[in-house]
């Protein structure tokens, strides 16, 4: 997502130089994104919080040998990144789209908490908005509250029955997060049979996750 709010040069050249060993760990071990399966992620599922939290205390960024910023240099990162957005917001406090976007930036840093805040009120504003719902369950999942990112996705899911996004991430949720191989299955069963348009590499994707399901199921 675009932002075209202009950001102090110092503050830029902060974020940029520290942006590439975040978003390396963001990428192989998070895929942040509920949508990811849209947007090519390597990664073959959403991973529990734990190992999350996990990857983001490591020194090092992923394949990069690189020292990685901790936790709190991530936050300040996004805090300075947010700075004129939140400028914004106060005067135009239900301003879905900027909502969503510190929404992003608090995601992309591991601030999960702080970003499902500005997804619950960009939701408040524009609850129709699937792709903000499925977001807020993201941030919701990763910041230990399965139970409240499930109720999301299903939430979205009363909007757009078949939003594949939401689907398919309900069901890792359902796996992972709940250890329900038979929600996972079936919320897998259904994307797929209510999206006939799925290119092929993303039908065998969630495919394959079906096939280990029911072989672990038969061992």
């Amino acid at each position: 997502m675009e932002n075209e709010t202009e950001v102090q040069p110092t503050v830029a050249s902060a974020w940029q130089a520290k942006q590439a060993y975040a978003m390396a760990v963001i990428s192989l071990v998070v895929g942040l994104a509920i949508g990811y399966l849209f947007r090519g992620s390597q990664s073959p599922a959403l991973r529990p919080p734990a190992t999350v939290a996990a990857a983001t205390n490591s020194p090092h960024a992923a394949g990069t040998g690189e020292q990685m910023p901790s936790l709190e240099q991530m936050k300040k990162m996004a805090d300075d990144k947010a700075a004129p957005l939140l400028e914004k917001l106060k005067t135009d406090p239900d301003n879905a789209g900027l909502l969503v976007k510190v929404g992003d930036l608090y995601q992309a840093t591991h601030q999960f908490k702080a970003a499902a805040g500005y997804y619950e009120k960009a939701v408040n504003v524009d609850p129709k908005n699937v792709p903000t719902r499925t977001q807020f369950a993201s941030s919701l999942y990763y910041g230990g509250d399965v139970d409240g990112a499930i109720s999301q996705l299903q939430q979205a899911l009363h909007y757009d029955p078949k939003d594949a996004n939401s689907l398919f991430n309900l069901g890792i949720m359902k796996l992972q997060g709940k250890k329900d191989s038979n929600g996972a299955l079936a919320a897998w069963q259904l994307l797929l049979k209510s999206n006939p348009q799925l290119s092929e590499d993303r039908k065998a994707r969630v495919q394959k996750l079906i096939t280990d399901i029911q072989a672990q199921s038969k061992s």
